[in-house]
């Protein structure tokens, strides 16, 4: 469960926390580890040095949560730079949509408050491409108080292709058929353990009473044969972050796990007014079962849309964040055999044809994006889809605050 969590440890899949390429000058930011609540208001003021794991403790010791992803070693700075996903986004947003107001060290040397009416364009911009406009070093937060519960569930089935299919294809009706915003969930999906087949996971949180949470479950679950394994766990809010961090839940980045990874990710959002065809489902799955590879590989399909999505509630020009009517981001993602490089060249084409299985069966016009902080510098057409229609006002405010392109990498914005 959640294994893929410790390979994020470099805060950016194109090493940009490493500088990305020769030549790039690194700001470490690792001691701006400040973390404090207002307890009047209830929002808290986080320094970007701090990780997620760290974070979710210092909150629930005050009694209060914010949304987030799973895996504890991630930064928040990058993390609320350009989404911020995690099961309880479809209850209370993205990581960014809950960003009040940030302090930005600019290009020539200044320091800004940003908020919605300080800089207000530099607010917006950081909220979706943070890393092209300056070095935020803390953002102020609006907080939830902490869940009375949270069930934490686990299905697991292995399935042939036309059973995947069914599967995959039954979860996007179940999801617009009026699930509560309580509820969070992906599909991931793994090689399965005979020719021919995968092994599939139903994973997530319902952050409601979890007397309800059969009743909200019970008509996808109709759906499926039989779960392999199933395992349904109320519990404390805190004990479901343990719970998704995977390994032995530890939260404390001071230490760091042993491990690493060598890999290649990339990740689409597809529209929820046109859902994959079933036609798209059956060749993704057709794919995955008949490609030989030598990489270990995940695919997961993150639940951002669905009835009642406080993600998508959130009007498309609020914040830089370009997507608002997502369905599903599928992150791709295999690595190196032994997790060291280097990483064989046939995994950018399997990755690639991953994605090309399910785009070349959608609708011509399929109006899909991807998700920059599933960042990808092989991507040829990043500008739209990561940005769509924010690309152009994000130039026009990148001329304004960084003039000489001081803040450049790969993927950045260029005025």
């Amino acid at each position: 469960m959640f294994t893929n969590c410790w390979s994020r440890f470099q805060h950016s899949y194109i090493a940009n926390g490493l500088g990305g390429r020769n030549g790039a000058l690194v700001v470490d930011l690792r001691k701006l580890k400040a973390i404090t609540v207002n307890s009047k208001n209830g929002t808290a003021l986080i320094q970007t040095g701090n990780r997620l794991g760290d974070i979710a403790l210092a909150l629930n010791e005050k009694g209060r949560a914010m949304p987030h992803g799973t895996c504890p070693y991630v930064g928040i700075g990058g993390h609320a730079g350009y989404g911020g996903f995690g099961f309880v986004s479809r209850l209370w947003g993205l990581t960014l949509d809950n960003t009040v107001s940030a302090t930005v060290v600019l290009a020539n040397g200044t320091i800004a408050k940003a908020s919605s009416t300080v800089n207000s364009d530099l607010f917006w911009a950081i909220r979706g491409s943070a890393g092209s406009f300056g070095i935020v070093t803390s953002i102020e937060f609006k907080t939830f108080p902490v869940p009375p519960s949270v069930t934490v569930f686990i299905y697991q089935w292995t399935l042939d292709v036309s059973m995947a299919t069914s599967a995959l294809s039954s979860f996007q009706n179940f999801v617009g058929s009026g699930i509560p915003a309580e509820f969070g969930a992906e599909i991931d999906v793994f090689k399965g353990s005979s020719t021919g087949t995968v092994k599939l996971e139903l994973v997530g949180g319902y952050y409601g009473p979890p007397g309800q949470f059969q009743g909200v479950i019970a008509p996808y679950l109709a759906t499926m044969p039989t779960p392999a394994s199933t395992s349904v766990t109320p519990g404390t809010y805190i004990a479901s972050v343990k719970a998704f961090a995977g390994g032995d839940g530890n939260l404390n980045s001071s230490v760091a796990p042993d491990t690493h990874d060598t890999f290649y990710a990339k990740s689409i959002m597809t529209p929820e007014s046109s859902p994959m065809t079933t036609e798209a489902i059956q060749a993704f799955f057709t794919y995955v079962v008949n490609q030989a590879t030598t990489t270990n590989w995940f695919v997961q399909f993150e639940l951002y849309g669905g009835s009642n999505s406080m993600i998508n509630s959130v009007a498309l020009d609020a914040t830089a964040f370009a997507h608002r009517s997502s369905l599903f981001t599928v992150q791709f993602y295999a690595s190196s055999p032994t997790g060291n490089p280097p990483y064989p060249s046939e995994g950018f084409s399997f990755l690639d044809n991953m994605v090309s299985s399910i785009v070349t069966k959608s609708p011509a016009n399929w109006d899909y994006g991807a998700y920059p902080n599933y960042i990808d510098d092989e991507l040829p057409d990043w500008q739209e889809l990561y940005y769509g229609s924010h690309y152009a006002r994000l130039e026009s405010i990148k001329a304004s605050v960084d003039p000489n392109d001081l803040f450049n990498f790969q993927t950045s914005i260029q005025e």
